[in-house]
């Protein structure tokens, strides 16, 4: 039977059918860490190959220790993965949708919009509809056109909640909800997600 060596975080994995994988840290006595999501329990591990979960998370296999990557647990995951249901709340049931990117017209610089909020999410749908946006119109926060631009590198890190470099998972991304789509708007995208709500 193998036992944890030095340095191991040891957690308890569950697999839901949905696709979820969730992760009950038991790396100290007392840790609260529960409920993490594999990239989460990753660094809460303080591994220093972070963001490579498939390979740094283990699972003890008929007594010996091979990487989640090796394993059929995740095919529940992958599978998840390429059914893309359009879900868009993330494990513990709270409203996600990734971080998005507008260019400005005016100095052509990538902007980030995070959309954590309804507000948020109403601010970036609005920019999204209006072909002169530009830095200037930004309203959350004091962005001009002489500020750097989104760096290339840091544009695959986009907030999803599953994993951080995340290319667009059930859990992050949107097709369409009370969230991100609103009754005050006329663009059509808004008009059809209203009437199909109403008519459900």
């Amino acid at each position: 039977m193998h036992k944890p060596q030095i340095g191991d975080a040891v957690g308890r994995l569950r697999i839901f059918g949905n696709g979820d994988l969730e992760i009950t840290c038991e790396c100290t006595p007392g840790c609260q860490e529960d409920k993490l999501t594999p990239a989460a329990f990753e660094k809460h591990s303080e591994r220093e190959t972070a963001r490579k979960w498939k390979s740094n998370v283990w699972v003890i296999v008929k007594g010996e220790k091979v990487p989640l990557l090796k394993t059929a647990l995740l095919k529940y995951y992958n599978q998840a993965l390429k059914n893309g249901n359009g879900s868009h709340k993330s494990h513990n049931g709270k409203t996600c949708h990734r971080d998005e990117f507008l260019r400005c017209t005016k100095c052509n610089k990538v902007r980030r919009f995070r959309l954590r909020t309804k507000e948020e999410c109403h601010i970036y749908h609005d920019a999204s509809l209006d072909r002169n946006w530009k830095c200037s119109d930004l309203k959350l926060e004091r962005v001009t056109c002489d500020d750097d631009g989104e760096r290339a590198s840091r544009k695959v890190y986009r907030g999803c909640s599953r994993s951080p470099s995340c290319g667009g998972c059930t859990s992050c991304v949107c097709f369409g909800c009370d969230f991100c789509r609103f009754s005050d708007c006329s663009c059509q995208t808004c008009v059809d997600f209203t009437s199909n709500s109403s008519s459900a």
